[in-house]
């Protein structure tokens, strides 16, 4: 089978490794992970005993909000985002786009400590919306407490903060794409914008694809 060449990015699952008799003679991931899990390369006219070893990739999950009422932050997240649970399990419950709420009282149990804080400003959720305006006209119907009003940063975005029902800061953020758009059919060249918005001419090209 065709072994990569160790500087182009290799598939997931497999590593290959190899030695002889003891020594190590080759190390490469392969692409295609319905391979025997052993077998024999020749290496430097050396028939070379080869076994296939899977690796096993950590990933994040999830995001995970301990709440107080989670009936009530579900609600919540359902009223404000359209969300819904998509896994049940009781005292934890995941949401559309693996937004994870577990109640405050098994978390304790979970970390083995009572000193469960809420409000400390020091950490939010950030999600993006195509339709700004649109968003923050719903917003004012949602009887949300706000960390600040609509600002637009100096890039361009215009975002807005608000708290949960357990004073966990969400950051909702003009859709970047949306933002250099807007600039560009505002009459500003390209170069323009990526300066504006200080990213690189490869995004603002994109965008205009």
């Amino acid at each position: 089978r065709q072994i990569p060449d160790p500087a182009t990015p290799a598939g997931p699952g497999i590593l290959l490794v190899g030695a002889y008799p003891q020594t190590p003679v080759l190390v490469r991931q392969v692409y295609n992970s319905s391979i025997p899990k052993s077998g024999r390369l020749w290496y430097n006219k050396v028939s070379v005993k080869l076994e296939f070893v899977e690796v096993a990739k950590m990933k994040l999950k999830n995001p995970m909000l301990v709440v107080t009422d989670i009936d009530k932050s579900v609600e919540f997240y359902k009223k404000v985002f359209g969300l819904h649970v998509i896994m049940d399990f009781g005292a934890n419950k995941t949401l559309t786009g693996g937004l994870a709420l577990q109640t405050v009282e098994t978390y304790k149990d979970f970390i083995g400590k009572s000193d469960i804080s809420f409000g400390g400003n020091n950490f939010e959720i950030y999600f993006e919306e195509d339709n700004f305006d649109e968003f923050a006209d719903k917003l004012k119907k949602c009887d949300v407490e706000y960390v600040h009003p609509i600002v637009e940063h100096s890039w361009g975005q215009r975002v807005v903060r608000f708290y949960d029902p357990d004073k966990h800061i969400i950051e909702v953020g003009e859709n970047m794409k949306i933002v250099c758009k807007r600039f560009l059919n505002s009459g500003m060249t390209p170069e323009q914008v990526a300066e504006r918005m200080d990213v690189p001419m490869k995004f603002v090209n994109a965008c205009m694809r």
